[in-house]
């Protein structure tokens, strides 16, 4: 029988002869690991959920990959390109492209009696995956949108809907600047969406191509550009690069020059700040693991001198200092086992009552979602528990050199 593992076992259960281990020590040591890993648990949880939806609204509102004209990457008023069957053939060609839409875009505003509105009229065609806007429509329904006819029907954004105080089925009249002219739309609400993404919701009106193409005068075969949906994320900057030596080195036959670009390179400010939440993780897991380390130390201490007499007659019968540590260093294990079990009772509980409950609610107009999102990764919560047992133990090979200190004839005096 392992008798170190047998004498750890006998010191943490132990309470006889005044001897009991330090209760304040040892509680205050497994608080330390219960609260320092449920603040892990919880802050990488919501980091993820955090980051995947945002991620998940930018490339629903989006794509993953987009092509447009080079000279108009950075304005709603886009120079369009040719979009034709041998250039649908060649990105269908390309491993890991999945899905390929269309879309054109025309800035213009909204009037009513009383209000007025900045917008961005996007066009969109029977080629175009609703399952994102599926998912955040509240009222009505998505017509059937078409590149050869038009619907005078749109959908709108709850903001913009709240703003100009429109309802379900209202016209709405909007007005686009062609030069010195005015050109005028009346569309009819169609149907009223909400993602929380203000960039997108403050701005975006969708109806069918043809309308956008006819305000744009272009011809049928122009758009402002291509979104394309990949197979796998992790393959997107390769995808990305194989179009560019595709498509990117063409002129269309109206002197266009097509540009390819990620979600990512689009959108650099909001992957930045997304970005950004690593180094937050990275800094509260430091903490949290010096707290839980630190904590273990200031007990195993104590317990150390409070054990010292045990320590002197263990060394008396032969034990050499090795083996003393090991049975210190198991009665630690048996704390932090402890003090982790809590800690995931803690940090799971919080994590479910607020994916399913959603107790915590977020300002969409700051952060692009109205509560505060988990994703609960299963080998992330392992690698969390395995890494904080791994550091704390090593934490307290350093302090467990106190044994070698103590000489077995006073200590077996000591009181």
């Amino acid at each position: 029988m392992n008798w170190k593992l047998f004498i750890a076992k006998r010191v943490y259960r132990s309470n006889e002869g005044g001897k009991e281990v330090s209760k304040p020590a040892v509680r205050i040591a497994m608080l330390g690991i219960a609260i320092g890993l449920a603040v892990m648990i919880v802050s990488v949880a919501v980091v993820i959920g955090f980051k995947h939806e945002v991620r998940d609204k930018v490339i629903g509102l989006g794509s993953d990959i987009m092509i447009t004209n080079f000279d108009a990457r950075k304005s709603f008023e886009t120079i369009p390109i040719v979009v034709n069957d041998s250039l649908l053939n060649v990105l269908y060609a390309t491993k890991g492209v999945k899905h390929v839409q269309r879309y054109s875009t025309k800035p213009g505003m909204i009037m009513t009696d009383d209000s007025f509105q900045g917008m961005v009229l996007k066009g969109v065609a029977g080629d175009y995956d609703w399952d994102f806007l599926k998912q955040h429509l509240l009222e009505g329904e998505i017509p059937v949108f078409s590149d050869t006819a038009s619907t005078n029907k749109v959908l709108v954004s709850r903001s913009i809907a709240d703003k100009l105080h429109l309802k379900m089925d209202d016209k709405l009249y909007t007005y686009y600047i062609e030069g010195e002219n005015v050109r005028a739309r009346r569309l009819s609400v169609a149907g009223i969406y909400q993602t929380n993404f203000s960039a997108y919701d403050d701005l975006f009106l969708i109806t069918d191509l043809y309308t956008v193409n006819r305000l744009n005068n272009w011809k049928p075969e122009q758009v402002s550009g291509l979104e394309l949906e990949v197979a796998d994320l992790g393959s997107m900057n390769s995808v990305k690069e194989e179009i560019r030596e595709r498509v990117d080195t063409q002129v269309d036959e109206y002197g266009g020059t097509y540009y390819t670009q990620t979600v990512e390179e689009a959108n650099p400010q909001i992957f930045a700040w997304l970005d950004l939440l690593d180094m937050n993780v990275w800094v509260i897991l430091i903490l949290m693991t010096g707290v839980a380390g630190f904590t273990m130390i200031s007990g195993l201490l104590i317990i150390i001198l409070e054990r010292t007499n045990m320590i002197g007659i263990l060394k008396a019968l032969g034990a050499d200092n090795l083996a003393i540590r090991k049975v210190f260093l198991s009665f630690s294990v048996f704390l932090i086992g402890k003090g982790m079990l809590w800690g995931n009772i803690i940090g799971v509980s919080f994590c479910l009552l607020q994916s399913q409950f959603h107790i915590f609610k977020l300002d969409p107009a700051t952060y692009y979602v109205n509560r505060v999102p988990i994703e609960f990764n299963i080998w992330i919560y392992l690698l969390l528990n395995v890494c904080t047992l791994l550091v704390s133990v090593l934490m307290l090979i350093g302090p467990s050199y106190l044994i070698t200190r103590i000489h077995p004839a006073r200590s077996i005096r000591f009181e």
